[in-house]
């Protein structure tokens, strides 16, 4: 009985040496910003002019990819992939955190042409499906999976593993490197990055997911489908002079998404970290201007940016905040609590349909 109490501890010692982070091993540690292009890294890349998600534009580079490490900052193993296009302020912050980091180039410009309200309730959803996981989801576009976010963040992981090793990509890879550990990923954005990285983590587990100013689509409803994320692992954070949230979109999602599951609404202005443990943050921070004016800046106010708001210190005065949503421990939750009454969630049958 003892041997086996032996073998099973040293098993168990090993799973956790299996499961610690690479640790660097930088003969001269620093934040590294590298950049290619995703036809560079894979030449067999396309582009897709009638959707807007081309490798040029105007005669200029428009697959730029981007991937940010900080040696000098304990790895936390842990990679994110932002779902947007790059932000240095998100990629420095992360990286302060022990995240590797990359932003990847993926379908995107098709929104301003194919958000509709055709009788399909997934439309949307499934077009996002299609450009970050790569799997033939819907009859309005056609990407390959390779062109996907998820084979674009593959082939760059790939890429830096050969061409920075100082980094210690290899982590992040599996099956012989042939494959992203998603399991090892964090996937977020803001706005129309964050409710494609819903709709993606609902397909493909997760570690987390980052939703700053989302998600919308308001008219769909993939937002209550099953999850192969744990929904505990969804981290929401808006300003609610935003425009998304005044027309219920935000909070809507939420709901769909079941995160009153894990604890109330927490205005993050008044309450301190870590919020109840609350997986739905606000802020109500005042904003200038008329009230178009209010609803654009408070739309940007949630992610960080160069121009978000400081102390006398120059501290960001959301730092808890971002902090919070990007390290907190996934499995700590707040308490359950039932739908806030009032938050429209029919809002199809008023939507205008919209011709493709």
């Amino acid at each position: 009985m003892r041997t086996v109490l032996a073998y099973l501890s040293l098993g168990f010692v090993a799973s956790i040496v299996d499961a610690a982070p690479v640790k660097f091993n930088d003969p001269k540690p620093q934040a590294y910003h590298l950049t290619v292009r995703a036809s560079e890294v894979d030449p067999s890349a396309k582009s897709y002019p009638d959707i807007e998600f081309g490798l040029e534009s105007k005669g200029k580079p428009a697959d730029v990819q981007t991937a940010d490490v900080d040696t000098r900052v304990a790895p936390r193993g842990q990679l994110v992939v932002w779902l947007m296009g790059h932000n240095p302020v998100i990629a420095e912050k992360v990286n302060g955190y022990g995240y590797h980091h990359i932003s990847v180039h993926y379908a995107r410009g098709w929104f301003g042409k194919l958000n509709t309200v055709p009788a399909d309730t997934q439309h949307l959803g499934n077009i996002r499906l299609e450009a970050t996981a790569g799997v033939d989801a819907s009859k309005s576009v056609e990407i390959a999976e390779a062109d996907s976010a998820k084979g674009r963040a593959t082939r760059m992981v790939q890429w830096l593993v050969k061409k920075h090793p100082q980094g210690r990509w290899e982590q992040f890879l599996i099956a012989g490197g042939k494959e992203l550990d998603w399991t090892k990923v964090v996937v977020g954005g803001s706005s129309h990055g964050a409710t494609s990285s819903a709709r993606f983590a609902m397909h493909q587990q997760v570690a987390r997911v980052i939703m700053f100013c989302g998600p919308r689509d308001n008219t769909e409803d993939w937002q209550a489908g099953p999850s192969a994320t744990p929904l505990n692992r969804f981290f929401g954070y808006t300003h609610v002079l935003d425009s998304g949230w005044t027309g219920d979109h935000y909070q809507r999602s939420w709901l769909m998404l079941r995160l009153n599951a894990y604890g109330p609404i927490v205005n993050a202005e008044t309450e301190k970290a870590p919020y109840g443990h609350s997986r739905r943050l606000i802020a109500d921070a005042p904003m200038k201007g008329d009230e178009k004016k209010q609803a654009g800046a408070a739309h940007g106010y949630v992610t960080p940016s160069k121009g978000s708001p400081k102390d006398a210190q120059g501290r960001p005065l959301q730092e808890d905040v971002w902090k919070y949503l990007f390290t907190s421990d996934v499995e700590k939750v707040g308490k359950p609590v039932p739908a806030e009454a009032g938050v429209k969630m029919d809002q199809r049958s008023e939507a205008k349909p919209k011709k493709k």
